[in-house]
């Protein structure tokens, strides 16, 4: 019963948010494209405009949306095991689930079990991001060693010899970004390595009365930014973590297309908004949304603990994705 309470209390947060956005009248446009630079999308709720019907469309949402339990388990850099969420595919049209990706090669689940360690390895016409997840170790590159736990980053360029150890009594897991290096790239010659916890957390580019305490953009997206283009990235333009606070939700909009924007869930669960349509999305779990410019989308914390998201993202030519980061040594 009090459970039964506790989730009609918190979906009626949800729609009373939504009823008193749209209820707003827009205020004047706070002079951005996009929200990467920190504010929102449009110049306010009220130009979101929601289909009155199911649209067929959605009808397909699940393609886009994966779990790393649905695929079977290969193995990367000797004993690193990986089980794939998001693959390349088409992200109009997926042909199965999760096949989605079209500048991104996959996004998966890492494992290395307590005491193993990889073999030496070089990354050839791709690189790699690693976010620990859980357990302990570290990563020796270049001369450099880093340790491993849980909510750091490393960006390993390619060419760039590495081994990875488990420490810990536990598993060290992970999610694992492989993204294709072109041919005119110049990787960096040391791997970069981000505590989220003292990353920088990006603030509101100018004044906008929707946006919560704490968060930069999109009404309730509290951003700590870990790699960009300046940190080596040869084709991702930005990997950050996203936090949501209780009982808040992001500004719903869509994606033009050429935008690919991942969604990793990392910590609590969440309602992923899809469409014309609603998801639980766990840890593990990760989505895509259809950049058609219609299908909008928006994570909704309806729990009393933070959720935290993964998030990396390539965006349409001539949009402005820049933001100010300490790159990594070269």
């Amino acid at each position: 019963m009090r459970r039964a309470i506790a989730w009609l209390s918190s979906w009626m947060v949800v729609f009373a948010l939504l009823s008193f956005a749209k209820a707003q009248t827009p205020p004047p446009s706070s002079g951005t494209r996009n929200a990467i630079n920190g504010i929102n999308s449009y110049p306010g709720p009220g130009l979101v405009r929601y289909s009155p019907d199911r649209e067929p469309r959605n009808r397909r949402i699940d393609l886009f949306l994966s779990d790393w339990q649905g695929s079977m388990p290969r193995f990367e850099h000797g004993s690193l095991v990986l089980r794939d969420i998001l693959t390349r595919g088409d992200n109009f049209a997926p042909p199965e689930k999760g096949a989605v990706l079209r500048y991104a090669n996959f996004l998966a689940l890492g494992r290395l079990a307590p005491g193993d360690w990889t073999t030496p390895s070089r990354l050839e016409g791709h690189q790699e991001v690693y976010y620990i997840l859980g357990g302990e170790g570290e990563v020796t590159a270049g001369g450099d060693t880093a340790k491993l736990r849980k909510d750091v980053a490393i960006l390993m360029p390619a060419g760039l010899e590495f081994v990875m150890r488990s420490t810990g009594d536990e598993a060290l897991t992970m999610y694992v970004i492989n993204e294709p290096t072109p041919a005119e790239f110049h990787p960096k010659t040391k791997m970069g390595v981000k505590d989220e916890a003292g990353a920088h957390q990006r603030t509101p580019a100018g004044g906008d009365p929707f946006i919560v305490g704490g968060a930069s953009g999109h009404w309730a997206h509290i951003v700590k930014e870990l790699f960009s283009p300046a940190d080596g990235l040869a084709t991702e333009q930005s990997v950050i973590t996203v936090t949501v606070n209780p009982l808040t939700l992001g500004e719903p909009h869509p994606h033009r297309p050429g935008q690919e924007e991942i969604w990793a869930a990392i910590d609590g669960d969440s309602l992923a908004f899809l469409g014309t349509e609603l998801r639980m999305q766990r840890p593990g779990m990760a989505y895509m949304l259809p950049p058609d410019a219609t299908t909008i989308h928006s994570n909704i914390n309806f729990g009393d603990k933070p959720v935290k998201f993964l998030y990396f993202a390539k965006f349409p030519e001539g949009d402005n994705y820049t933001h100010a980061v300490v790159p990594a040594p070269k």
